[in-house]
């Protein structure tokens, strides 16, 4: 019972689930739409692990404020339930952006067992938090045009086709979530892909965060880096030659978009000469 088209007015929200993605970890870096859920709705449900609480904090003072990390899905979801079906708004808060590991298939899955509507607000990922903590463009023009965005296998299974090995022989960027722990596996696998090992690769911990930590680093010495640094939880890697600080000192990789003998749309290009 999916309702992309949900009212918000004066009077409040429509009785319904709110998937809202919270961001990386900056409150600020909410939707203005999230935002206005979080501050109109009844209920409040968050990753309190995970969610800033300073966010968590710009909810409605009446409202009801529920930490899930100690939850299981089936009570969590018989919360939401419940409070929609006695005419409450929830706002069901994930870090980033919920479609990314955010774990809400399963939560969708339920709520439709037990036609309780839902609608989902986007929220900016860690993946992009990390890339502009370190000023990067994770496609840079004639050096790599495509980013992966996945996890190297530990106590979740990935499938076979989805080997860390078998998507690093595209030598595209990489950006790695929840898998500051098996950095060793991240190097063999992307060694055994081809990958040089001053390949260049960047850590960001805790995102956009007042404590967050950059570590820039190469392929060779990843795993030594992550340990010196004492990184093991909440970082986002990424990998490949797009990550080159030295990119910022070069004018060789350039779009067309704004190439001046490049004729779009909008623009007639001029020849050179």
């Amino acid at each position: 019972m999916n309702k992309p088209n949900e009212k918000i007015t004066n009077t409040g929200l429509e009785p319904m689930v709110y998937i809202v993605g919270a961001g990386p970890g900056d409150p600020d870096l909410i939707t203005v739409k999230g935002l206005t859920i979080l501050q109109t709705a009844d209920v409040v449900i968050y990753t309190d692990s995970l969610v800033n609480d300073e966010l968590i904090a710009r909810a409605k003072p009446e409202a009801e404020v529920i930490k899930s990390a100690g939850l299981a899905l089936d009570e969590m979801v018989e919360m939401m339930v419940e409070r929609v079906r006695a005419g409450k708004s929830v706002a069901r808060v994930h870090t980033g952006d919920p479609a990314v590991y955010g774990a809400i298939l399963e939560q969708m899955v339920l709520m439709k067992k037990a036609e309780v509507a839902f609608t989902i607000v986007p929220g900016v990922s860690s993946v992009f938090a990390a890339a502009a903590a370190l000023q990067a463009e994770l496609t840079v023009p004639e050096l790599t045009q495509t980013l992966i965005l996945t996890r190297a296998e530990g106590r979740t299974p990935v499938p076979d086709r989805e080997q860390l090995k078998e998507l690093a022989s595209h030598h595209c960027t990489l950006a790695l979530y929840l898998s500051a722990t098996l950095t060793k596996k991240v190097v063999r696998e992307l060694v055994e892909a081809g990958w040089s090992e001053q390949t260049p690769v960047a850590v960001v911990q805790r995102a956009s965060w007042p404590d967050q930590k950059i570590v820039r680093t190469t392929l060779e010495h990843l795993d030594k880096d992550m340990a010196a640094n004492g990184i093991r939880s909440h970082a986002m890697i990424l990998a490949g030659w797009a990550l080159d600080p030295m990119l910022h000192e070069s004018s060789e990789h350039r779009s067309k978009l704004y190439d001046k003998t490049f004729t779009h749309r909008f623009r007639k290009g001029v020849t050179n000469g």
